[in-house]
C-alpha cells in the first residue's frame, strides 16, 4: 500500500482459523494487563470458550481488518434486556497507530446497523486512560464509577462504565 492510498478497513464474523492471531493479541502482556482474566490463555481454554460462545446467538465474536489483514477483535454481547450489549475488543499489539479508532468505528457501526442495537456498554479499568479516552473520543457517556469492584490478585481497581445510544451514535460512511 503506498502512502497515498487510504487503507480499506472491514469488519467480519470471527472464525476458526482466527483463533491463533485473537490468542497471541489476547496474551500479549500489553493486552493483558488491561483485562479482568490477566493470566496466560492457553490454546484449549481459547478454543472452549470460541466453541462456547460461537453457539450463544447473543454473542458476536468480530474480527477487524486493514486491507484484508486481521488487526483486531471485537466481542459484543447482547444482554437479557433487548437491544442492549456489552462490548470488548483489543487490536494487534503491533497494529499502525490510529487502528484502535478505525475499530471503534466499523464495530459500533457494526452494533447499530446490522445488529440494531439500541445501546453499547462498555467498561474500562480504572487505570486504563487509553480505553478511557478511547470510549470519549467515540461519543461514549461516562455512566458511572463502581469503585473497587475489580481485584487482581494484589490490589483493587475501580472500573469506569460507558454507554452510548443509537441516537448518539454518528456513523461513518
Amino acid at each position: 500500500m503506498s502512502s497515498l492510498t487510504k487503507p480499506i478497513f472491514s469488519i467480519r464474523v470471527m472464525t476458526a482459523d482466527d483463533l491463533d492471531n485473537v490468542l497471541a493479541w489476547r496474551n500479549h502482556p500489553d493486552v493483558r494487563r488491561y483485562m479482568y482474566t490477566q493470566h496466560e490463555i492457553t490454546l484449549s481454554e481459547h478454543r472452549g470458550w470460541f466453541e462456547r460462545s460461537s453457539l450463544d446467538p447473543r454473542k458476536h465474536l468480530l474480527v477487524f481488518e486493514a486491507d484484508g489483514t486481521a488487526v483486531g477483535f471485537v466481542n459484543i454481547t447482547e444482554l437479557a434486556t433487548p437491544g442492549i450489549a456489552d462490548w470488548g475488543f483489543y487490536i494487534a499489539p503491533d497494529a499502525v497507530k490510529g487502528t484502535g479508532q478505525h475499530l471503534g468505528r466499523a464495530a459500533l457501526n457494526y452494533a447499530f446497523q446490522t445488529l440494531r442495537l439500541h445501546k453499547v456498554c462498555g467498561q474500562a479499568l480504572g487505570f486504563n486512560d487509553r480505553s478511557i479516552k478511547f470510549h470519549r473520543n467515540l461519543g461514549f457517556c461516562h455512566e458511572g464509577t463502581l469503585r473497587d469492584q475489580h481485584y487482581d490478585g494484589e490490589n483493587y481497581h475501580s472500573v469506569i462504565c460507558f454507554g452510548l445510544l443509537s441516537p448518539e451514535w454518528q456513523p461513518t460512511i
